[in-house]
């Protein structure tokens, strides 16, 4: 009773027996019996974890597990020390954890909602034929051997094998990504195959037009649907490149902490410490070294690209995929309803041995060829009268509706009684259509050239009916064939007059030939300048898809993917190739994959994984589901697209176009480029934050910075000019230039030999200067001072002051490694104002009121101070600025050679 290959080469009855059904359906009881045997008819939602393991996981990363760490010391170091501020140290940590995770889980939650609104799976009824009674029923409640009624417009519930079907026609896009309406027949056949098969219907197509008895063979996670689904279920989902590049970041920084912290614990020993103080020491040496607030303006970084991803109409799934978009270096792009506009028109006619374009029909009040031909669009047709939007519009077929509304903007559809009909079927590959009109009985017939051309014996010109003889066939035959090779459908229009009484089995005889009319689905009007842009920016565009290589092909020249003489590859021929040709072809400079089915467009994405490309990928389909899910960032379709295809992506097109892929790209690369930023933001104040306890430990010099201080710069002060980094527009260039490297690490030896080395020492040098500038009005060397000392406080503030001063400058030193502040257009950012703004608010909060002075430990400080801290602020400016000027000069001479 399962799905059997042998179902389609029986005929109706032998598959009723073979489903143990009958012509009136299956009893209660036995619908009870497989009910319970085979589970309902659903798709069991994709291997995601549980809301409350994907709410756990945003707390237990590796760096995430490191500021655990830190807190759990900054307590234990409370519980040894009480009343030196390690609690609210903290708690202050555990603070960033807590609100960083679920910031991320309310990002993703949203997203899932947005979502779940777009959710159309299966049709959620259908009529079946139980007990000999015909019923509306759940389709949750379809069991194989049910018999099931289905008409134009309706989704397939489940696998089934036709047995009886009236000019049905399927779209099977979301199973097989044939773009183009399949006929279907309830006859035995041969093929093998359950997705050619004429005689079945698969789970998630859906009718176009016809009326069909058909029998349930497969339902739920059986069918083919569902087996797909299953695939995309066991594919397992690695880390994205920037969640390898920040646990690479937490494991350095982890190991530089302990290194560095176990290292000051035995200078402590040896310089004569006691135990428990170098412990302590050691401890707030790890805390001061680990940056608390990168987390946090990464996350928001993120969640700002997607909301710019969102207002251009790209919905982020998970937040990582924000920039691994912007990294990516190849799309896997599928043609129907990406590329093009998923709606099939018109494109070339061809009357009284010419082209012309659909236009020219309306040029002039047509001749009786014309007239004739106008009337085949509008009449020989089975569109069915529906509502769209609330207006009254044909539906069904799309190539029938593209001919009524070329024929449409024309003339009036003529209101003639039709009497007759000969259904379209596989077999004739044409539709004939009988009607009442005041010249008489007239029978209008399209369909395949090859169909209808062997049943003309005449031609329509302009000069009246002409004999169709052999050369008139040739040049017929030669102008259908010019128009195949440019990927489009063509179909031939006849007519005959008839006379009455008529013989039904004989009317399709004697044609008078009208004419050709050639139809496409024409690319979106954005899409050449997308792909060119795609080119310019080192992306590698490749097109796999579900339809016959001629249309790829077409569509591919005409939006300028494909310019020379690209390899085409079928999915017949990926059969027979190996892995180490498929590698080999996919280095060709142009490739072009059709006929393709889910596993060879998987097996295309890992391929280029193994060459070190980050791969995104498009899809609508359930077959597109496992390619969605092994891909680096799965895009798939919100308008066209299956949940199947939406559960397995990262990322959801809100507009179903594939110019709205290349705009979020940008948006991901200024998320790369902003990272980088703030990250050196960041990165830079470490260094002097890490000096003070040096000084301490070698020099017995005071602690010129407390751990709650450092804590203050991490998650106060430099919090929301980081965040103004991250709010970064694309640079005008930056789709200019190729990818980032798959390897290439955020955190590398240029930058730490900038901000680290270079800019922390300026900045080092500065806090300490404050500190002995203040602290020189009444301290000798050797004293020691109490740590409610009003000197000591006030000096300590000095370091933090400039420190927060010196980072108001280094804000703006951070938004190029290379350029100067002055070229990229000093107002150009003004939230990095804002953020500046609110930095020197806290700093000034800190320094002078009661409660910034009792919980960090701080006094107010004299004008001179802050004349102090801003002279080196302007001097390390001045240095970047000239250390930038070399490098410039340095990069122009090197490329003038």
């Amino acid at each position: 009773m399962s799905e059997d290959t042998r179902l389609q080469s029986l005929n109706p009855e032998e598959v009723l027996r073979s489903l143990h059904s009958s012509p009136e359906g299956l009893s209660t009881e036995e619908i009870r019996r497989r009910l319970a045997s085979f589970g309902p008819n659903r798709i069991e939602q994709l291997g995601g974890s549980s809301i409350v393991l994907r709410f756990l996981r945003q707390f237990s990363h590796f760096f995430a597990v490191i500021l655990w760490v830190a807190a759990g010391l900054a307590f234990f170091a409370q519980w040894h020390q009480p009343g030196q501020g390690w609690a609210t140290l903290g708690l202050a940590i555990v603070g960033v954890i807590l609100i960083n995770g679920l910031f991320s889980f309310w990002q993703e939650y949203r997203a899932e909602r947005t979502l779940a609104a777009l959710q159309r799976l299966l049709s959620h009824r259908v009529k079946a034929l139980r007990g000999g009674e015909t019923r509306e029923i759940p389709t949750v409640d379809l069991v194989p051997g049910d018999l099931i009624f289905l008409a134009g417009g309706d989704e397939i519930p489940a696998d089934c094998r036709l047995i009886e079907a009236f000019s049905v026609r399927v779209d099977t896009a979301t199973v097989t990504g044939e773009s183009l309406p399949r006929s279907r027949d309830a006859e035995p056949t041969g093929e093998t195959s359950l997705l050619l098969a004429r005689n079945i219907l698969l789970a998630g197509t859906s009718l176009i037009s016809g009326q069909v008895k058909a029998v349930v063979f497969a339902t739920g996670m059986h069918t083919e649907f569902g087996k797909i689904a299953s695939l995309t279920q066991r594919i397992r989902v690695g880390a994205t490149p920037l969640q390898k590049e920040i646990a690479r970041m937490s494991r350095i920084i982890a190991l530089f902490s302990l290194v560095l912290g176990a290292g000051f614990f035995f200078l402590g020993q040896f310089i004569g410490l006691s135990f428990w103080v170098s412990f302590m020491f050691a401890i707030g040496v790890i805390v001061a070294n680990v940056p608390e607030g990168l987390l946090p303006t990464v996350t928001v970084a993120l969640a700002l690209g997607a909301q710019h991803m969102a207002a251009r109409k790209a919905l982020i799934r998970h937040l990582p995929s924000v920039e691994t978009l912007g990294s990516a270096s190849v799309i896997c792009t599928d043609k129907t309803g990406t590329l093009t506009i998923n709606r099939m028109q018109v494109k070339r006619l061809f009357l009284a041995g010419a082209f012309l374009e659909p236009a020219a029909l309306a040029r002039k009040s047509p001749p009786v060829m014309q007239k004739r031909f106008l009337e085949v669009a509008l009449l020989c047709h089975n569109l069915r009268k529906g509502a769209q939007g609330g207006r009254p519009q044909f539906l069904g077929d799309p190539l029938e509706l593209a001919l009524v509304a070329m024929a449409d903007g024309i003339m009036k559809a003529p209101d003639y009684e039709r009497v007759h009909e000969i259904p379209f079927d596989s077999e004739r590959r044409m539709l004939s259509t009988l009607h009442r009109t005041p010249a008489g009985l007239m029978l209008y017939s399209k369909g395949a050239p090859e169909a209808i051309l062997p049943r003309c014996r005449q031609i329509q010109t302009e000069a009246g009916l002409r004999p169709l003889g052999p050369v008139r066939k040739a040049r017929i035959t030669a102008a259908q064939e010019e128009l195949a090779e440019q990927g489009l459908r063509v179909l031939a229009f006849a007519y005959r007059e008839v006379t009455e009484p008529y013989d039904p089995g004989h009317l399709e005889e004697n044609l008078v030939l009208l004419g050709l009319v050639s139809l496409e689905d024409p690319p979106r009007p954005e899409v050449p300048v997308a792909v060119a842009t795609c080119k310019a920016a080192g992306i590698r565009v490749i097109m796999v898809t579900g339809d016959h290589p001629h249309t790829a092909l077409a569509v591919a020249r005409e939006i300028g993917l494909l310019t020379g003489i690209p390899r085409i590859i079928t999915g017949i021929q990926m059969e027979r190739m190996p892995d180490s040709q498929l590698q080999l072809a996919l280095g060709r400079s142009e490739v072009l994959f059709a006929r393709v089915g889910a596993g060879d467009k998987m097996r295309i994405v890992k391929a280029l994984q193994q060459e070190g490309g980050v791969v995104a990928v498009t899809g609508d389909g359930v077959n597109d589901a496992p390619a969605l899910r092994q891909a680096d960032v799965g895009i798939a379709m919100g308008i066209g697209g299956t949940d199947v295809a939406r559960e397995a992506a990262d990322i959801v097109l809100l507009d179903d176009n594939f110019a709205s892929i290349v705009a979020a790209i940008e948006e991901g690369r200024a998320v790369n480029e902003n990272i980088r930023k703030f990250i050196s933001y960041i990165v830079t104040h470490l260094f002097p934050e890490l000096i003070p306890y040096l000084a301490f430990a070698l020099f017995n010099i005071p602690l010129s910075l407390t751990v709650i201080q450092i804590l203050a710069i991490d998650l106060g002060t430099d919090t929301l000019p980081a965040l103004a980094l991250g709010a970064e527009k694309p640079a005008p260039y930056v789709m200019q230039l190729p990818p980032h490297k798959p390897h290439e690490h955020l955190f590398t030896w240029p930058l730490i030999a900038r901000n680290y080395l270079f800019l922390g020492s300026i900045e080092a040098i500065a806090s300490m200067a404050a500190f002995f500038f203040v602290l020189g009005n009444g301290w000798h060397y050797g004293q020691i001072l109490a740590p409610t000392d009003p000197l000591y406080l006030q000096a300590t503030t000095a370091c933090l002051t400039t420190i927060v001063v010196m980072q108001g400058v280094n804000v703006f030193l951070c938004r190029s490694p290379r350029d100067s502040i002055f070229a990229l257009g000093f107002f150009s950012n003004r939230l990095l104002f804002i953020g500046l703004a609110v930095e020197f608010a806290l700093i000034l909060l800190i320094n002078y009121s009661s409660w910034g002075n009792r919980i960090l430990q701080t006094r107010g400080l004299a004008p001179e101070v802050w004349l102090f801290a801003l002279f080196f602020a302007g001097g390390m400016l001045i240095l970047e600025e000239m250390r930038k000027w070399l490098l410039r000069r340095w990069r122009r001479i090197s490329s003038s050679r």
